[in-house]
This record gives structure tokens, sequence and C-alpha cells, in this order.
């Protein structure tokens, strides 16, 4: 285990020079290492670079790359835990409505209100979208006692059809010069990524990673059923409202700063459990390596398809995960 973390640790880090690299304008990556030693280390190396490419890796690529890396790690997570509480293999962070929440309040921004908070607007709303998709699920499935897993996935897809609808309503009112806006931003991508929104998704992912990697066990006591993890102390009702609120807040800083990525959360547990079982220990930390590697590449593919278009990453990771799961049904119907 620790040998295989430390391997796709070493993959991250090498795939993420390479997207620095690769673009509408190729640089070597000698030179993006350069340049990252340089800022990082002021004066240690010595500079042969011109400042266009400077600027290039530093205030482009380099935000771009680690946002996609810290999106990945997040919804991957969120994907694998949602997976174990509602004993559901097709639960995503998409599931209870968080991302429709999400996209109204980047909605509300974008064509109603403006950025009259300035570049954080859009995050800041599309956050507290999130959290309030959530509180609503929640809310309503501890008002109809609907807190078993099955019916909560299915308050959270009600709840995901209004505030879709919602959605749909605001853009209908809104400046439809401003629409394609917020279609792109609702197809997901990277574009936007700047060194001072870092820190917020970054400080979601450790804060709530640290939560569901420490109640691992609790994880796998959960996939053997409630009744089960209850006799093992485990109250789980309980337990499941509070992973609910953690994916909330780690889908909701991640959607805020990247628009909605489809199929992650979905499809990277999957391939974990296929190579290393269903021990969340394991499940768990690999998941969030595997998806941040998922997701860079991802948008590698994205900015270097249709040169120089930059290809919504959402295209990208759906195309990919409907695929994906089309070959996994052709496997488990061989299987069977």
């Amino acid at each position: 285990m620790p040998w295989v973390l430390m391997g796709l640790t070493i993959l991250l880090f090498l795939i993420a020079i390479a997207a620095v690299s690769v673009g509408a304008v190729g640089i070597a990556p000698d030179i993006v290492w350069s340049v990252i030693l340089n800022h990082v280390l002021p004066g240690s190396v010595e500079r042969t670079w011109s400042a266009g490419r400077d600027n290039i890796v530093w205030e482009v690529r380099l935000p771009r790359v680690m946002l996609g890396a810290i999106v990945g790690a997040s919804l991957a997570l969120v994907g694998a835990a949602l997976q174990s509480v509602t004993r559901n293999a097709l639960a995503d962070p998409h599931l209870l409505g968080i991302s429709s929440g999400a996209a109204f309040g980047a909605i509300i921004v974008l064509l109603h209100t403006g950025m009259f908070l300035g570049l954080i607007t859009v995050p800041l709303f599309a956050f507290g979208g999130a959290l309030l998709a959530t509180a609503l699920v929640v809310g309503i499935a501890n008002f109809t006692r609907a807190t078993d897993a099955s019916r909560l996935i299915l308050t959270g897809v009600a709840i995901s059809f209004v505030i879709t609808s919602l959605g749909s309503l605001g853009i209908f009112l809104g400046d439809p010069r401003a629409s394609h806006t917020v279609i792109f931003w609702m197809l997901g991508g990277l574009g936007l990524a700047q060194w001072a929104q870092l820190p917020y998704p970054l400080l979601a992912l450790v804060a709530c990673g640290i939560f569901l990697l420490a109640n691992a066990r609790n994880f796998n006591a959960m996939t053997l059923g409630d009744e089960t993890a209850t006799t093992l102390g485990l109250p789980a009702e309980r337990f499941r409202i509070v992973v609910f609120v953690i994916c909330a807040l780690l889908t909701g800083a991640a959607v805020a700063f990247s628009g909605i990525i489809s199929f992650v959360g979905l499809m990277i547990p999957h391939l974990v459990r296929m190579a290393v079982g269903g021990d969340y220990r394991r499940v768990l930390p690999l998941s969030a390596l595997v998806g941040a590697i998922f997701i860079v590449l991802a948008d590698m593919v994205a900015r270097i398809i249709i040169p120089p278009l930059d290809v919504p990453i959402g295209i990208i990771t759906g195309l990919v995960g409907g695929l994906f799961f089309i070959l996994l049904m052709r496997r488990k119907a061989r299987v069977g």
C-alpha cells in the first residue's frame, strides 16, 4: 500500500509537469521546472526564458493544473464515501442535488446580480447553493423520516430536479447575451483558475479528507448494512447525515471553482475497488490520487484536442465515464 501511494504520487507529479508543458504554446519540461523553482526559491535558477513563458507557466497553467488535481481528488473522495453510506454503486457527488445547487447559485450571479463582490462572487454563491441544496435534502429527509439509504437518494433526486428547474427558469429570465457564460460554466472547466482561489478548495479537501480517512473503518461497516453497522456500535443514520454534510462541503468547494464535472466520483472509486478490493482504508486515499490524475489528464486533453479552443472538461469526463460504464456493464453481463 505505501508503495502504491508513493508510485501514484510520483505519477501525479510527472503528469502535472507534462500538463503545464503542453498547450497552444509548447514549453519544454525543463523550462517548466526551472520557472517553478525560480518562483519558489528566487534566484536559485539562472533565468533563460522569456517573461511571456514565465507568465504562461506560473500564472496560467500551474494554477489550472493544481486546481484540477484538487477537484479530482475531492470529487473522487465524495463518490467513494457516498457509495458506502448509500450502498449504491451509482452514487456520486451530484446524487443529492449538490451540483444543481451550486449551478443555481452561479446562475443567479452571472445572469441577475452581477459580480458585486468581485471575482469571488460566483464561487461564493455556488458554494452557498450547494450547502442550501444539502440542507434541503437533510431537512426534508428528517421531516419525512426518510433517513434510510434508498429514501435519502430519492429525496436527493427530487431536490435536484426542483433546483435544476429553478436554474433553467433563471436562465430563461436572464440576459440571453450572458447565457453562453453560464452554459460553459455548467459544462465544467479549469480555465479561470487563479492562485488567490486555490486555498479555498484546498482547505476543504484537507479538512474533509482528514475526516473521511479517519472514518475509513466506519465506511467499511456501512457497506454491510445499517443493522450490521449498528450492531458494531456505529449509529448508522446519524453517521450517514454527517457524511452527507461533509460531502456537500467538499463538493461545493470543488464545483464552485470548476463548474460541474461529471462521472469522476462515479467512475474512479469503481476503478480503485476493481484494483485493490473494497477496504476503505485503501479505497479512499487511492481514489483521491487517481481522481487527481484523471482530471489533470482530462484537462490536458481538453486543451490540445481542438487547438486553440479550450474544450469544457465536463465533455471529456462525460465521454470517458459513459464508455467506462458501458464496458463495465458488458463485463458484468459476461460474469453473470
